[in-house]
């Protein structure tokens, strides 16, 4: 009998690996066929666009002239000598701690609250939760809300109590603005997250729950723990991602509510920063530099994310 190395025998098995993968392409290749309109479309403007501007974060490109490569000096100049950037890097990662979880936790706390009623109660209250996150109005009722001035529903409410005496100045005081931006960005937080932990709650078989009282679960908390949670775990990643996304991608609302930029950079993030960048001064180099640092913490985090929710209900 010949013997083998421990190198021969992995290079065997990835070869056997590979032999099945493809048997299986072939068997199903029908569904791939169906499945390449939208892989196309996800290459072109997802994957490419993605690579791309990796490529011209090592250059320098101004749109104007040819890119000219420059290797890591727009990294070196973002985190050496750009100020206004850890301002941005500080802000965003302040918004992303509280927001994501805050957020999260909220929402699926919700959702599970909601999962409760009964069937067109819930449908209604689905809508009430889910319809503001959509509204293109927002930023409006929050500036209204906020405004600067005696007629400011916040002012007008808190001076009317006693509390303050004169109008705050809540979007341009730097006291006040981080905390305004943290409650508005709390409040948009119920987006598609939340519509997937209501279909992934609907979808639990009552049954685990009978048998869960029978193997000794005793109260509500030790159901949604061993039964609810670990059920569910694909709704929850989804969720986990759409919020890590949301908390770290925050620029419209800075930018709609306290301006462009915002007093003393005080609540400038990432985003306002590429978009500074990118689509005001064309120094596209440079803003690809600051996507792909944004782009590779999300991704950090959405991986820190991911183990956490694997080991739920172990």
């Amino acid at each position: 009998m010949v013997e083998t190395t421990p190198y021969q025998r992995y290079r065997a098995k990835k070869k056997a690996m590979r032999e099945h993968t493809w048997l299986e392409m072939k068997k199903h290749k029908t569904l791939y066929l169906f499945l390449l309109p939208f892989l196309l479309v996800f290459a072109t403007f997802t994957l490419a666009p993605v690579a791309m501007s990796l490529a011209l974060s090592f250059t320098y490109f101004n749109v104007l002239e040819p890119p000219r490569i420059i290797g890591f000096q727009n990294y070196l100049n973002l985190f050496l000598s750009d100020d206004i950037f850890l301002i941005a890097l500080r802000n965003t990662l302040i918004l992303a701690v509280i927001t994501g979880p805050v957020g999260y936790i909220c929402a699926f706390l919700f959702a599970w609250f909601i999962n409760e009623l009964p069937r067109f109660i819930r449908a209604f209250v689905t809508l009430v939760f889910y319809a503001p996150t959509i509204a293109g109005s927002a930023f409006l009722v929050w500036a209204l809300i906020f405004t600067g001035d005696a007629q400011g529903y916040a002012n007008a409410i808190l001076m009317n109590l006693g509390i303050i005496h004169e109008p705050n100045q809540w979007l341009t005081d730097t006291s006040y603005m981080m905390p305004v931006i943290i409650i508005v960005v709390l409040w948009m937080s119920l987006g598609a997250g939340f519509l997937a932990f209501i279909a992934g709650l609907s979808t639990i078989d009552e049954a685990l729950y009978e048998a869960g009282l029978v193997d000794g679960v005793k109260n509500r908390w030790q159901e949604l723990w061993f039964i609810t949670l670990p059920n569910m775990q694909g709704m929850l990643m989804f969720g986990a991602v759409m919020a890590i996304m949301a908390s770290f991608a925050v620029g419209d609302v800075t930018q709609n509510l306290a301006g462009f930029p915002s007093t003393d950079y005080e609540v400038h993030t990432i985003v306002n920063h590429l978009v500074d960048y990118g689509a005001i001064r064309f120094e596209m180099g440079y803003a690809s530099a600051i996507a792909t640092v944004l782009f590779i913490t999300m991704i950090g985090t959405k991986i820190l994310v991911g183990k956490f929710i694997s080991k739920i209900g172990q």
